[in-house]
């Protein structure tokens, strides 16, 4: 049995789709301190993260308050956005409010959700994991097997806390929640 630690990204610089890749804001470092002071005694022995800049930045006082080297792993990075949708903003909040099966969801996007279960389901130990809105929605959805893509509203810098059972996955607790916000 092992915990999973599912901390969303601190504040970015930049709000979603607004830049390709942004670091944190000053409020975000904050965020990402504070994480760090409660992240340090779970007794988690390793750390993933997306391999975006606000989720690095956001690990990076975690990791050092442990003693560890972040592990980037792109199966818990944002969710991919089709090549064809010139909309971001329009296309997130479409997915964001249907479920994984509506017809506008295409397979890719299924499978990409398949993989974040997949790698939180290889995790032996307990480890923190910092990633992104939609990824860990996905993580709470594959664990209660909610077909439904925004299952909670994680705000920056929350903890959800899954367990992984011989290969089942079920939420401990879910993170602090906050508004969305795309813009």
């Amino acid at each position: 049995m092992s915990l999973i630690y599912l901390v969303r990204h601190a504040e970015p610089a930049a709000f979603w789709g607004a830049h390709p890749n942004p670091g944190l804001s000053e409020l975000g470092r904050q965020q990402a301190g504070a994480a760090a002071q409660t992240l340090k005694d779970v007794g988690a022995s390793s750390v993933w993260t997306s391999p975006l800049a606000r989720c690095q930045e956001t690990a990076r006082p975690t990791a050092v308050a442990i003693g560890t080297v972040p592990h980037i792993e792109s199966r818990v990075a944002e969710i991919p956005v089709p090549a064809d949708v010139a909309d971001h903003r329009a296309w997130l909040t479409q997915v964001m409010s249907g479920s994984w099966h509506d017809a506008h969801i295409d397979h890719g996007l299924r499978d990409w959700r398949d993989q974040i279960g997949q790698a939180l389901l290889a995790l032996n130990d307990d480890t923190l994991v910092f990633s992104h809105f939609v990824a860990i929605n996905a993580a709470v959805g594959l664990a209660t097997k909610s077909d439904t893509v925004t299952c909670f509203k994680p705000g920056h810098a929350s903890v959800t806390i899954l367990r992984n059972s011989g290969g089942v996955l079920t939420v401990v607790s879910l993170g602090e929640e906050a508004p969305i916000r795309l813009t």
